[in-house]
């Protein structure tokens, strides 16, 4: 990156963002003194403060800032004028601390520091460049889907809890809880003398109008309310669990609901991206893991360097710290979880859909390696492979990468059964 000096900004600006409102350091070019300043959270108060500056300076200004999304970026990216650098907050906090050991904090000094970080490392920050909006859109449905995730995962975990207290039966006649068929069931019969009361037909139509169809299957369920024992009869304890149940219930079912429109968004606005079909060749990806891996990689070709940048960005390369003659190896702390999590999801499917990925596997098991660990190491090399075929444009295609193995003279070969 070229040094800011070179880049003709007129004046640089630290800005410490806030839900109401935004700290602002400001340094002209040329100049070391620095002012102090802050405007609240208003789009019209942003917009002015902005137009100001730009009237005062007449030319681009820098601004350095802890987001690389959100409103007030939305705000500040409608001006041609302004050139936003973000600044990963854990610098930003390591920074402070560097000067303050006791860890004292201020809006206007944080909003300092970023100027001070701009200025003095310049070659450490990018200026924020925006994807197009198919790709924004994606990444944010993403981001959305995965709240709405964990929403279902609270309200499961609550729901699992409540049943337990009155009607635990009810958790056991099913494997999973998360589904429009187990919400269904508790809604119609939310406690265990309602389900015994109901007689055989209604329960066989039930099953079946919610494609539940084994005979065996529900015969077991048949016979096991009939022969179900009430945890408790104590008013006192069923009434408000109960209640408590079906509340969480109708949370849960809206929370389903929520995620198959986001599901079926995600898979419109993936498919009309170009990189997709290139996403949807890979082994295991599937409907769900495709437009995740779109996303981790972007239309941005120049956003990474080389595959290792994504690797480590990615918290799937290790961390090696040494110091004298200690040697420690671990997994990265600080990192985008979601966006490991997707590789690792992602190379965990496709030890049983590609042959070397499967040797591989097997391979680090045999070291002694923890399925984690394994797996890790797998989505480390398909990273470095997907990589190569993100930068050229290019479906994956198995027989390509064995061939290249076997010119290599790879061991993995002898796993795979394939001559060398």
């Amino acid at each position: 990156m070229a040094p800011l000096s070179n880049q003709q900004f007129k004046a640089f600006v630290g800005l410490d963002w806030a839900d109401t409102k935004h700290d602002i350091c400001l340094q002209q070019a040329g100049d070391d003194r620095r002012e102090f300043d802050c405007i609240p959270h208003q789009v019209t108060r942003i917009d002015e403060w902005a137009k100001a500056l730009h009237q005062r300076f007449g030319g681009p200004i820098a601004v350095a800032l802890e987001l690389a999304t959100g409103p007030i970026v939305s705000v500040l990216q409608k001006h041609a004028f302004v050139t936003l650098f973000p600044i990963n907050p854990a610098m930003l906090a390591k920074y402070r601390e560097a000067f303050k050991p006791s860890r004292a904090k201020d809006d206007p000094t944080d909003a300092e520091l970023a100027l001070d970080l701009l200025l003095r490392h310049p070659e450490r920050f990018s200026p924020l460049r925006p994807q197009s909006a198919g790709m924004r859109s994606l990444l944010s449905l993403i981001e959305q889907r995965r709240e709405l995730v964990g929403d279902k995962t609270r309200f499961t975990n609550r729901l699992t809890n409540a049943l337990k207290q009155y009607y635990p039966q009810a958790l056991e006649w099913f494997d999973d809880i998360d589904t429009v068929l187990f919400c269904d069931f508790v809604t119609r019969w939310p406690t265990l003398p309602a389900a015994r009361r109901a007689n055989r037909k209604t329960l066989e139509t039930f099953f079946h109008a919610h494609n539940c169809r084994r005979a065996q299957l529900i015969e077991g369920r048949l016979e096991s309310i009939r022969c179900a024992a009430s945890l408790t009869d104590d008013p006192g304890i069923v009434a408000p669990h109960r209640l408590l149940a079906l509340m969480l219930v109708t949370q849960l079912r809206t929370a389903l609901a929520a995620i198959d429109v986001f599901d079926r968004e995600i898979a419109a606005v993936a498919r009309a991206l170009p990189d997709f079909d290139l996403f949807d060749s890979l082994p295991g990806a599937g409907p769900h893991l495709t437009p995740r891996l779109l996303a981790a990689f972007g239309e941005q070709r120049d956003r990474f360097r080389g595959a290792d940048e994504l690797q480590k960005y990615s918290g799937i390369a290790p961390v090696t710290e040494r110091s004298g003659k200690k040697c420690w190896v671990h997994w990265r702390w600080q990192c985008p979880t979601f966006l490991r999590q997707t590789f690792v999801e992602w190379a965990g499917q496709t030890i049983n859909k590609s042959f070397w990925a499967g040797a591989y596997y097997r391979q680090q098991r045999a070291k002694g390696s923890s399925y984690q660990a394994a797996v890790r190491a797998l989505a480390f090399k398909w990273i470095r492979i997907i990589y190569r075929c993100w930068q050229t444009g290019t479906r994956y295609d198995e027989s390509i990468y064995l061939n290249a193995l076997r010119k290599r003279g790879s061991p993995l070969l002898g796993n795979l059964g394939l001559p060398g």
